[in-house]
């Protein structure tokens, strides 16, 4: 069997090279324009994607180490730094190579390894794009704009693809794309409405809407402890935590909250668990994530839960607990489920738990809804 082998491909016309005489005058028009701010941390980290699925994870190195976000784990060595490797939460890297990302499971990476991620669809529009566009390229680190787009839309082979934007020319309506698959196609500027265009279409593995991700610090320290893992079963316990987890705890017939959130961890004993808890070596995040396990193990609910005999850690039980939609508690007596409400309620109110909370709830959530579509 012969392969075909390849070295980069011509971009197609309207789409000007980064390195050409055309290009290279675009980027100084922009840069006189004020719109090249935030190319210098991308140039700084750029970095070509290790694998031909890798552009959303390509795409993502390189905005959390331009962005500075300490990954607080070994990459190698002694250095802590982003590489494809070390995104292990939210989906398997063997996934990823069979079948690449979907947008908000870019997103939902983004959250759990320290930055905060804005997701927009082709919806919001175009000039809600070009401000966040412009927003990006005036400012020298953050935001940073990522765009998710049909290759095929810009009359270039392939499928879906990410790449971060880079710049933006206010006068010719221009978006510089750093394409992280450089072995394929240069950095280039494209028109920003065809651009906008490419994001028409849905993502045909999801059925997710295309559209672009806006990417910040997160302003607290974060301690980057609890993360859904890439294991299978995000959709199953979702699912059992809307239905199987309140029929078996309404079952119990349980009188307050107490009694209910023994139930609660009797059933849970009983589903996959797909929520990890990291060991921290920076000293900032070992800091931020013994402060999180203190407010949590202070908790009415971890004091419940620690004492109900089940099989399943208290720590683990707790952030599930805390992190559960309503609807795990819908099937209870009225005045139950307010007792278990008020629990609960002042348990996400122990600072700092609630931004590790929210996070563990969101990804449970977001990543069951990409679940669910590609089932259907």
């Amino acid at each position: 069997m012969t392969t075909t082998s390849l070295y980069r491909r011509p971009l197609p016309e309207r789409l000007v090279p980064f390195a050409s005489d055309e290009g290279r005058a675009i980027f100084r028009e922009a840069l006189a324009e004020g719109n090249m701010e935030g190319f210098f941390a991308l140039a700084e980290q750029f970095h070509t994607q290790a694998d031909p699925a890798f552009c959303g994870l390509a795409s993502l190195v390189v905005v959390l180490n331009a962005l500075g976000v300490d990954p607080g784990r070994l990459w190698k060595g002694p250095w802590r730094w982003f590489s494809e490797e070390l995104l292990d939460c939210c989906a398997p890297l063997e996934r990823v190579r069979e079948r690449g990302l979907a947008i908000d499971e870019v997103a939902c990476l983004a959250r759990c390894n320290g930055a905060e991620a804005r997701v927009e669809h082709h919806a919001a529009g175009i000039d809600r794009l070009r401000a966040d566009v412009l927003a990006a390229a005036r400012s020298p680190l953050e935001p940073i704009v990522v765009a998710s787009y049909a290759r095929s839309s810009l009359g270039q082979t392939g499928s879906g693809h990410f790449s971060p934007i880079g710049g933006y020319h206010e006068g010719r309506d221009l978006a510089l794309v750093l394409d992280v698959a450089r072995f394929k196609y240069p950095p280039h500027w494209v028109p920003l409405a065809q651009l906008h265009a490419a994001m028409h279409d849905a993502d045909p593995d999801t059925g997710s809407p295309r559209g672009w991700i806006v990417f910040s610090r997160r302003r607290a320290p974060s301690a980057l402890l609890f993360c859904v893992s890439a294991k299978d079963g995000v959709a199953e316990l979702h699912a059992a935590l809307d239905s199987t987890i309140p029929d078996r705890i309404a079952a119990e017939r349980p009188a307050d909250a107490k009694s209910a959130l023994v139930a609660f961890a009797h059933a849970l004993a009983d589903v996959a668990i797909p929520v990890d808890v990291r060991a921290p070596i920076a000293p900032e995040h070992v800091a931020a994530a013994e402060a999180v396990l203190d407010a949590l193990r202070t908790t009415e609910a971890h004091a419940i839960l620690a004492a109900a005999s089940a099989k399943i850690e208290a720590d683990l039980a707790t952030t599930i607990a805390l992190a559960a939609p309503p609807a795990t508690w819908a099937k209870l007596p009225e005045n139950v489920r307010a007792d278990v409400a008020g629990v609960l309620e002042r348990g996400r109110a122990a600072a700092p738990l609630g931004p590790e909370i929210k996070q563990v709830h969101d990804q449970i959530a977001a990543l069951s809804e990409i679940a669910r579509r590609r089932k259907s």
